[in-house]
């Protein structure tokens, strides 16, 4: 089997990137047996005098998967999961269904609005093949809306309008306008997301008719009443054997010395209603939860990403009993306060709350303002294990619990609180600086997403992610998704939206247990592809969380979006303070910097990669929560341990700060103004207290 293009190309790079005296021709040789052949791969990082490093997991994984299948499904239960998802409104998306799924009979989703009916067929229009490919569109009509402020009032016009209650974001259309695939710009993304959503409000320069904007709908009553029937399953039609007779699951490749996957047990298909016919602003089936693991001492890089939250989203803080005419969106941190291989102690939960309490980066959120809004809650890799139908019988069994793109641990699991050295692998508790990169919680955090999810619904986000407007629309979205890893075509689930006990996420948890229980996205994109499911876990472009990746590789760069980050900081440092969080890629609905306050390009750009030793605060001239009196004794604590040698209770001269502030900061400070009640949020709403 000849190596293709990519692999070639993602090898060279690894090669690139690693101090490398051999000659081309040498080099060359080496990485044509490694793409040839997946087992020279180690052989090749051990010639390099490395160890594969977190940042090419993603390549071992591209690379050593080019002549395997990891899933051991038969085709009936393929069909089994796109019915089930189909049924239950998990797939509003135009995306078709792939030939290989083989579906024979019609089917029906309640997700899609009819179709316009043709007042002309064309004689050319070919008959129907004996593979259904599109399911007959039988949900609720859409309206597509352009959002404004509701009147011409200064006041108004001054802020951008919150989202309609029940609003949803036509991630079809917004894929049309900015998939990089089809050769899309970041720049021009952004201003597409921020006139289709209004946050341009008061200020918009384009002139001329808006309806290509529109991405965003409501949607009416159902059109049927008997869409949700009970399926049988339909034979696929089967490809060739060699031989020219057919098999049930003739076109399968099966993962090599394992077994086929007995069928999976799924709840009953869930009955689509819309937010017309629900009657409530919630709906059960799909909970508004933003979840984030974190390991390690509670810092400013979760603080901040809660703040983002208190700033952005409809949390109803603008009325003294948080009530608002829409679903209210909760966070949930969960706080591992152990080594990713330790079991808690039986005092974990109280140990976590005290912590919290004392920690004044954390102390903030505990306050009843934020009650029911903000919650803690402790991790359990046992208890959240067990908690899974599809793995609570076998997961004990694995070999290890820590594989990640192809590298993996060699530890089978949660042991107990005291074991493993501080300064090893085992003993590390959150990432204080590269040298000491707690790897094995990195790898717990992509199953944690994944168990979150499938338990309790919602979106995770990793977190260093900041939300930068309201996620009403994306909430509105009834199927999963994540986004797109960069240029490369693997999904990134650093924001990952799936849904409560999906089929989807039956067979994914199935299929890692396969494959060494590897939940690295780059393992998730190929399990998705080999299966032909990949069209049920919508991948996103990157615009939308993710806006300045595609620079920092170097990408796009002659039409940047604003900010442009660069390796000269000096050339755009007025820009942060002069414009602020307006300035900041507006029109997306986060920025994730990938705890890049140690790596030169994105958020925090005054420090490099050559130079770095210990990961840099968000503001460190004011490394400490500066929220105002009601959290004075926090502060005053934080403020003693950043500055020892200074008094923590003399007074602040602007003139003494840093000249020219950069993003991180002025994002932090923003939100902090925020809760101090020196200014209201993005959408002009004060903070009553």
């Amino acid at each position: 089997m000849s190596p293709s293009r990519y692999v070639l190309t993602a090898l060279r790079r690894v090669v690139r990137h690693t101090r490398d005296t051999s000659s081309s021709a040498v080099r060359e040789k080496t990485i044509a047996q490694a793409a040839s052949n997946p087992s020279h791969i180690p052989s090749l990082f051990q010639r390099l005098g490395r160890n594969p490093a977190p940042e090419d997991s993603f390549l071992v994984v591209a690379l050593s998967s080019e002549d395997f299948s990891p899933f051991a499904w038969y085709w009936e239960e393929l069909q089994r999961i796109w019915r089930w998802e189909i049924d239950s409104g998990h797939h509003p998306s135009s995306a078709k269904i792939p030939e290989q799924i083989g579906f024979t009979a019609p089917i029906r989703n309640p997700a899609l609005p009819p179709a316009k009916a043709h007042t002309l067929v064309s004689p050319f229009t070919p008959p129907r093949g004996p593979v259904i490919t599109t399911a007959e569109r039988v949900g609720p009509q859409r309206t597509y809306h352009t959002l404004h402020s509701p009147s011409p009032d200064f006041d108004t016009d001054t802020y951008p309008p919150r989202p309609m209650s029940g609003s949803i974001a036509d991630l079809d259309v917004i894929l049309e306008r900015c998939n990089f695939a089809n050769g899309k710009f970041v720049r021009d993304c952004l201003e597409f997301l921020r006139t289709g959503a209004g946050l341009d409000n008061g200020r918009r320069i384009r002139r001329g008719n808006l309806d290509r904007v529109k991405y965003i709908y409501t949607e009416k009553g159902s059109n049927v009443e008997d869409v949700y029937v009970q399926h049988a399953i339909t034979p696929p039609v089967p490809a060739a054997y060699p031989t020219g007779w057919y098999g049930p699951n003739s076109g399968l490749q099966k993962k090599k010395g394992v077994s086929w996957e007995p069928p999976l047990a799924f709840p009953p298909s869930r009955t689509q209603t819309s937010r017309v016919e629900l009657g409530a602003p919630c709906d059960s089936q799909g909970p508004r939860i933003f979840h984030m693991y974190w390991a390690g001492p509670f810092d400013d890089k979760p603080y901040t990403s809660l703040l983002s939250f208190l700033f952005t989203q409809n949390l109803g803080l603008q009325f003294e009993n948080n009530s608002i005419p829409t679903c209210r969106p909760q966070f949930w941190v969960w706080i591992n306060p152990y080594p990713a291989a330790a079991t808690p102690a039986a005092s974990a939960l109280e140990d976590m709350y005290q912590s919290l309490k004392t920690n004044p980066w954390a102390a903030p959120f505990l306050h009843p303002r934020f009650k029911g809004i903000i919650r803690f809650k402790l991790w359990n890799t046992t208890e959240q294990l067990d908690g899974i139908p599809e793995l609570r019988d076998d997961w004990r069994s694995m070999d290890t619990l820590f594989n990640s793109g192809g590298v993996s641990v060699s530890i089978a699991g949660p042991n107990s609180s005291g074991s493993g050295s501080r300064d090893g692998m085992t003993g590390r508790l959150g990432s204080k600086s590269e040298a000491s990169y707690d790897r094995l919680s990195v790898i717990l955090s992509d199953v944690a997403r994944f168990i979150l999810t499938h338990r309790f619904g919602g979106i995770y986000l990793d977190a260093d992610t900041l939300l930068l407007r309201d996620w009403e629309e994306m909430w509105g979205w009834k199927g999963a998704f994540a986004y797109r890893w960069s240029y490369h075509d693997f999904y990134n689930t650093a924001v990952l939206h799936f849904n409560k006990g999906s089929a989807l996420g039956s067979f994914l948890f199935r299929t890692a247990l396969k494959n060494g229980f590897d939940f690295h996205p780059s393992s998730i994109t190929r399990y998705l592809k080999d299966a032909y499911l990949s069209p049920l876990l919508t991948q996103l472009p990157d615009a939308l969380f993710d806006p300045a990746w595609l620079n920092s590789e170097g990408l796009q760069r002659e039409r940047p979006p604003q900010p442009f980050f660069t390796s000269t900081p000096s050339h755009q440092g007025a820009a942060p303070l002069a414009t602020g969080f307006d300035g900041f890629f507006k029109g997306a609905f986060s920025y994730h910097y990938h705890n890049s306050w140690y790596v030169c390009q994105p958020l925090m750009v005054e420090s490099s990669h050559a130079s770095a030793t210990r990961w840099r605060p968000f503001d460190p001239a004011r490394h400490w929560p500066d929220l105002g009196s009601r959290f004075a004794e926090g502060e005053r604590a934080a403020r003693a341990a950043a500055n020892p040698d200074a008094d923590p209770d003399s007074d602040d001269w602007v003139e003494t700060d840093k000249v020219d502030l950069d993003w991180a900061t002025v994002l932090k400070r923003t939100f902090e103004s925020f809760v101090r009640g020196e200014r209201p949020n993005m959408y002009g709403e004060w903070l009553r207290w």
